[in-house]
């Protein structure tokens, strides 16, 4: 099965990073409200960058690597 990290922009031009196996679902998730916390006050969000894993594991290694970049360097992440 395969992983993505994910980047979304919310309406606020904040960034939210997550993973999952299936996006679509996922996205509607979170534009429904019945996403991440975070997400549920910042709707409706767009997906911007995906990057994809082997496995749950890489992904969540990859996302905690994601999230402790400073925001000018976090789309550059998904060029690599």
């Amino acid at each position: 099965m395969t992983w993505l990290v994910y980047l979304l922009e919310c309406a606020d031009g904040s960034y939210y990073a997550g993973i999952t196996n299936r996006l679509e679902h996922r996205l509607e998730a979170h534009n429904s409200g019945e996403g991440a916390r975070y997400t549920r006050s910042r709707r409706p969000v767009t997906v911007i960058a995906t990057q994809t894993h082997s496995d749950r594991s890489e992904a969540s290694k990859a996302e905690a690597r994601l999230k402790r970049l400073p925001r000018s360097q976090k789309r550059a992440f998904f060029e690599t």
